[in-house]
């Protein structure tokens, strides 16, 4: 029986703060910065991402962010494979 191929681990990191001002991404503590997760693939990350984008709506300063995680380890990754 053939094994099945398992998708490639494209990681992705969601993590936010507050920011200094809404004109830079300049985080007013990094000692209070919300390290959300790490995540197998975008749509992963992306649903983590929307969750606490919304928990902090009411909050203009405080920004979420997913880092391509698998694009700093590997740069050579294809940019079109899943993002």
């Amino acid at each position: 029986m053939p094994q099945e191929a398992q998708p490639r681990q494209l990681l992705h990191l969601v993590f936010g703060g507050e920011l200094t001002d809404l004109e830079s991404v300049e985080f007013r503590d990094l000692g209070t910065l919300d390290i959300v997760g790490i995540y197998p693939n975008y749509a992963s990350a992306y649903v983590a991402w929307k969750a606490k984008a919304q928990q902090t709506v009411d909050n203009a300063h405080m920004r979420y962010f997913i880092v391509h995680l698998h694009r700093l380890l590997d740069p050579q990754t294809d940019r079109r494979a899943g993002s």
